[in-house]
């Protein structure tokens, strides 16, 4: 089968080399496909493309974008199944994944657990929340956000001067979330690839820092989820209806599970190197079982 991939890195991008690899070893042809290098037409009432017109041949398109995906990007997502090219996941998963805050409506409204959580856009609005959260400390994350960057701890007045004047824009706002100490909570990042867990790892944060983060750690070890914890992030993958999603999970000092944050393009170079598990090969296996129609 041919599998597109939506990428803006090259091919010596961890995971867009995995991929590929991946792809080769099970007979299937790939392609990157950056979105600031083809563009949507529609001429004489059909979706076509213009540029790498080798495109329209792919059984499936798989966006790897993350939470830094644009407006432009997800216009040509959608473009494409108006070509009739499925896309893993789809537009509207993708938009709620990118959001941080449509994240966390979508999974309490699905009745999963997230962390006390205050969406603002003035610094009114930034206050209020302190008093409404028990005042200091508190996170802050940006709407979207990537690998760990966008979030801050806010432990005093001048911190609080600081965030709003760096990460406060309100056109695209910014949460003010309860604050989960490090000390005595564990860290869990799952990955879901078609309804089932692919892996799990478990994170600390390095010395001085409260994100446990892999791009900003590099600390994991397998992690065998209990039933109670795949359940939890499986139901935050359906929440969302994504097909493929990285699920970040955290138990407090009290034993409460929250879910942190869902990525519908979830880097797995740390599960790999943790778990070694064939990730990427597990996601070639399921497009094309799921979607495959030829090879080449």
């Amino acid at each position: 089968m041919n599998i597109g991939i939506i990428t803006v890195k090259n091919h010596e991008y961890h995971p867009n080399r995995r991929l590929i690899e991946a792809a080769t070893e099970q007979g299937h042809r790939s392609m990157l496909i950056h979105p600031y290098r083809v563009w949507p037409c529609l001429d004489k009432g059909k979706p076509v493309l213009v540029g790498q017109p080798e495109i329209k041949q792919m059984d499936v398109i798989l966006p790897r974008q993350g939470a830094t995906v644009g407006d432009s990007c997800l216009t040509l997502i959608r473009h494409f199944s108006l070509m009739g090219i499925p896309v893993v996941s789809d537009l509207n998963s993708i938009r709620l994944a990118k959001h941080q805050f449509l994240t966390l409506m979508a999974l309490t409204e699905a009745g999963v657990n997230v962390p006390d959580t205050v969406f603002v856009n003035s610094a009114q609005g930034f206050h209020d929340a302190l008093v409404r959260l028990g005042g200091f400390p508190v996170v802050v994350k940006q709407a979207s956000n990537r690998q760990g960057e966008g979030v801050a701890l806010i432990e005093t007045e001048r911190d609080v001067h600081t965030v709003i004047h760096d990460y406060l824009n309100e056109r695209e706002g910014l949460l003010v979330q309860r604050f989960i100490h490090p000390k005595g909570r564990q860290d869990i990042r799952a990955l879901v690839i078609g309804g089932k867990i692919a892996g799990a790892i478990e994170l600390w944060p390095r010395e001085g820092d409260f994100r446990a983060n892999i791009h900003l750690s590099g600390k994991s070890r397998p992690k065998d989820l209990p039933h109670e914890l795949e359940d939890i992030a499986l139901k935050a993958t359906y929440a969302l209806g994504l097909e493929i999603a990285g699920v970040d999970l955290i138990l407090d000092q009290n034993g409460r599970i929250n879910v942190i944050e869902v990525n519908y393009s979830p880097g797995f170079r740390g599960m790999e190197a943790a778990t070694g598990l064939d990730i990427a090969g597990r996601i070639i296996n399921y497009l094309a079982n799921t979607y495959g129609k030829r090879k080449v």
